[in-house]
C-alpha cells in the first residue's frame, strides 16, 4: 500500500522529505511485524539482536561493549537486558577476575536452543518481504547502504 494511503497524507514538502517519512513508517511496520513474532517466544526485538551476536561468537564470549557496538538499536541498555536473559537462563555472565567491572556474556544451550527454534520460522520473518524480487532487495540494500555512506 502506498504510503500516502497508508498515513492518510497527500502531499509533502519534496521526494526527499517523503522518502525520510517512508523509511521512518516503515522501519515501525518492520518492528511491529517482528515484535508478534518474538513475543511468542518471550523475546524483544533486542534480545534477538544479542542472542544473534553471542551465537555468532560461540563459544567464545563477548563483553558488554562488544555487544553494545554491534547492536542494530544502539539506544538498547545492554547491561539490563542482558540481565533479563541472565534470569531466563538464556545468556550466561561471569564477572571478569582481572576487572570486576568488566562482565564476559555467552550463550547457553537453552539460548542456542531457543534461536534453532527461531532459525525455523524464520521464513516467517522473510514473507513480510514478499513483494520484492532479490533483484529489488539487493538495490535496495544498495541504495540504503549509500544514504548511510
Amino acid at each position: 500500500m502506498k504510503l500516502e494511503e497508508e498515513i492518510k497524507q497527500k502531499r509533502f514538502k519534496n521526494q526527499k522529505h517523503k522518502l525520510a517519512v517512508n523509511i521512518l513508517y516503515t522501519h515501525g511496520w518492520l518492528v511491529k511485524s517482528h515484535s508478534q513474532i518474538f513475543r511468542e517466544f518471550g523475546l524483544t526485538i533486542p534480545q534477538y539482536n544479542i542472542l544473534r551476536i553471542l551465537r555468532g561468537r560461540h563459544p567464545e564470549p563477548a563483553n558488554i561493549n562488544l555487544l553494545k557496538d554491534r547492536m542494530i538499536d544502539k539506544m538498547s541498555d545492554v547491561s539490563r537486558l542482558v540481565e533479563r536473559m541472565r534470569t531466563k537462563g538464556l545468556i550466561d555472565r561471569k564477572i571478569c577476575e582481572n576487572d570486576r567491572r568488566r562482565a564476559d556474556v555467552v550463550i547457553t544451550d537453552k539460548g542456542l536452543e531457543l534461536l534453532a527454534e527461531l532459525d525455523n520460522v524464520e521464513e516467517n520473518f522473510l514473507d513480510i518481504l514478499h513483494n520484492l524480487c532479490d533483484e529489488e532487495a539487493h538495490q535496495l540494500n544498495e541504495l540504503l547502504d549509500k544514504l548511510r555512506g
